[in-house]
Order: structure tokens, then C-alpha cells, then sequence
């Protein structure tokens, strides 16, 4: 089955970015590109219908112009690249998770048309990092120029979900041709003095972080021999601030929908949350291709 790369588009500066961000993805897996573009009755907002009364939904002929437009400008950008636009009816958040069941890899921008400025992530794509049947590439901020040359960064903490991280980061790695840099986050103690008590647990945790990332190198390099991997200890007040702070110098963040404090029932960590909303390049939360 040749899953597409799929990717939200609403004509919006922030899905146009997705969209370029996309077309990226797909020519690096040699995958289609599919471009989705989920639309509601335009008298169903906040207001409960009776569907048998007003029919389904008719697709707009201005968005798709908008969608025909985007496919051409990146079919000539990205030769080669088989590019296709559909609208689906629905809204944007729910087609994209039900697109997701067969896609390799969906996209998504920071904000949709219907955002709030003010906000660092809009709803539409909190709910598909969060829901997805496949990994998510969540493109905040909106850059352009897409960047190439930084290194993938990913978050190791020896959970589950990290080693998934660590294993979807590589082959992101690889693919890119770019180095992969694994980073543990130490916890610090703010610069206050400590006891000697905590100063023993503090070095605990430091011996802790070189095998956790000794243990996912070797992981990687037996997958990867020729890939460039370098393990970075972080001493940050948390997790999240350490990831962000060090997305600074990467093309690409990695990192699981849960950590090993999270709590089963959450579908996306409070950790990966925070990094989708602030990091410093686009995000990769991955989820496993079901």
C-alpha cells in the first residue's frame, strides 16, 4: 500500500507552509502527496441540524480553486512529486485523524483560518497530534525557507513511547541525510545550594542520562551504521524547557505522544504538548502506523 503524505490546507499563510513542508516529506519518501481539505455545512456551526432535512454538505468551488492552485504551484516546485486535492466533508480536525489511517505521515500547521491569532496552536492541530493513526508534523512556527541543514533532535527517556521517538527520528535522520542528536534532560536545582544527599541523587540522575542515550545510540547505530549520532545530556528545570531550548539548533524536534511520568489516559504528554506549542522548528510527534 503506498500511503500518501497528507496534509491540511485551508488557504491559510500557516497551511500553506504545511503544504510546502509536506511536499518535502513526500518527495524525501517517495510517497504521493495528498492534499485534504475538510469542510462543514455552512449553516452547521454551533447550530444542531437534522442532516436528512438539509442533505450533505456541497464541496466550495472557491476552495476548490484554492486547493487546484496550491497543487499546481507545488507540483512545479517539487518535480516529479504526484500531487492530489480533495475536499471531504467533515470537519477539518476529524478528516485529518480519519485520513491518517492510511496515510504514512500527516501535516499540519500551527494555525487555520479560523484560529486566534494569540494562540500558539489551534485547535485543528492539537486534535490531530493528539488523535492520529500515524506520525504528525506539526509545523510551528510558519517557516519559510524550510530548514535543511539543522540536525533532528529527539527526546529519550527510555519509555516506550521514546524509543518509538528514537526510532522514527533516525529513519527522519536518514533520510534527510542530516545528524541525529539524542537528548536526556537532567532535572537542575535552579542554581540553589543543595545538600550533599541531593548532590549524590543529581550525579545518580547524570550516570542515568549517559546510559539511557549510550543505550539508544547503539539501538540506532545497528539500524544505521552510516548515520552521524551524537548523545546530549541537557541540564534544564524540566523536560520540556530542556527540548525547547535545544530545538533552537535543529531542522526537526521528535517526540513521543507519552513519557514515563505520563498518565496512561492521556493520549498526548504534557511534555510533547508543551513542544508542539513551543519549540523553536517544526515537531514530529510519533505515533505508530496502525
Amino acid at each position: 500500500m503506498n500511503r500518501p503524505v497528507v496534509v491540511g490546507v485551508d488557504g491559510s499563510p500557516s497551511s500553506l507552509a504545511a503544504a510546502e513542508h509536506a511536499a518535502r516529506a513526500a518527495q524525501l519518501r517517495s510517497r504521493p502527496l495528498l492534499l485534504v481539505h475538510g469542510y462543514l455545512h455552512p449553516f452547521g456551526y454551533g447550530v444542531p441540524l437534522n442532516p436528512y432535512e438539509i442533505g450533505v454538505p456541497a464541496p466550495s468551488e472557491e476552495a476548490q480553486k484554492m486547493m487546484e492552485r496550491t497543487a499546481a504551484e507545488l507540483g512545479e516546485r517539487w518535480p516529479g512529486l504526484a500531487v492530489e486535492a480533495r475536499q471531504v466533508a467533515g470537519g477539518p480536525g476529524a478528516t485529518l485523524i480519519e485520513e491518517s489511517r492510511r496515510a504514512e505521515l500527516v501535516v499540519v500547521g500551527s494555525r487555520g483560518r479560523g484560529g486566534f491569532a494569540g494562540l500558539l496552536l489551534g485547535s485543528v492541530g492539537a486534535q490531530v497530534a493528539a488523535h492520529a493513526h500515524c506520525p504528525v508534523l506539526v509545523v510551528r512556527p510558519d517557516e519559510q525557507p524550510i530548514p535543511v541543514d539543522g540536525p533532528v533532535l529527539v527526546g529519550v527517556d527510555g519509555s516506550e513511547s521514546s524509543d518509538l521517538a528514537v526510532s522514527v527520528g533516525a529513519d527522519e535522520a536518514a533520510l534527510r541525510d542530516v545528524p541525529l542528536v539524542l537528548v536526556h534532560v537532567v532535572a537542575t536545582d535552579g542554581g540553589r545550594t543543595v545538600p550533599e544527599e541531593i548532590e549524590e541523587s543529581q550525579a545518580a540522575h547524570q550516570a542515568e542520562a549517559v546510559r539511557l542515550l549510550a543505550d539508544a545510540s547503539a539501538v540506532v547505530r545497528a539500524r544505521h551504521p552510516d548515520l552521524v549520532v551524537r548523545e546530549h545530556p541537557v541540564r534544564a528545570a524540566g523536560a520540556a524547557q530542556g527540548l525547547i531550548e535545544a530545538s533552537g539548533a535543529a531542522a526537526l524536534l521528535v517526540v513521543g505522544t507519552r513519557g514515563r511520568a505520563g498518565f496512561a489516559g492521556l493520549l498526548l504528554g504534557s511534555v510533547s504538548q508543551a513542544a508542539i506549542q513551543h519549540a523553536h522548528c517544526p515537531v514530529l510527534v510519533a505515533h505508530p502506523v496502525s
